[in-house]
């Protein structure tokens, strides 16, 4: 039973990133918004010193929302994929279904590379985004899909008998 605890949260993480890129597909604009005002850089006031030039426009938001959505959607794929692959081995002997989880483990590694490294270690650190409120928002997000997705990952890469 619990191989299939293992399937249903590594399905969820896949679906959290699949409709994270969607939502923010469909809010394109928006989204754009949110990221250009992050890299911009304009609201800090608590420490005004920029670590990395800001960086305006529409071209450098498009292209950091493009980086983004590219790794929800990465997420989403992984993810599904190895849930699909466990659950095709779900009756087998244990290496079997501990060889299935390849991609599972990756889209699970894949949500912590966006939420840990995109959003709190580039987003949160280099862009100083939670001095405003909007990056506060989006690093405390953050911060629940980084525990779980990292839950679900060392949970399911625990050795199955």
């Amino acid at each position: 039973m619990i191989r299939y605890f293992k399937i249903i949260l590594v399905a969820f993480v896949g679906l959290n990133g699949l409709l994270y890129f969607a939502g923010n597909i469909a809010n394109w604009e928006a989204a754009r918004g949110a990221v250009g005002a992050v890299i911009a850089q304009g609201d800090t006031p608590w420490y005004p010193v920029k670590l990395v030039p800001a960086m305006e426009g529409t071209a450098a938001a498009t292209v950091a929302l493009c980086i983004i959505l590219a790794g929800e959607f990465l997420v989403g794929v992984l993810s599904l994929i190895g849930a699909a692959n466990m659950l095709g081995a779900a009756g087998k002997p244990a290496d079997q279904f501990n060889a299935s989880k390849t991609f599972a483990l990756a889209g699970c590694a894949m949500a912590l590379v966006v939420w840990f490294g995109g959003f709190t270690v580039i987003g949160g650190a280099l862009f100083q985004m939670w001095q405003h409120q909007l990056g506060q928002g989006s690093l405390g997000d953050a911060s629940k899909y980084i525990l779980g997705s990292g839950v679900v990952l060392l949970f399911v890469n625990m050795k199955d008998d």
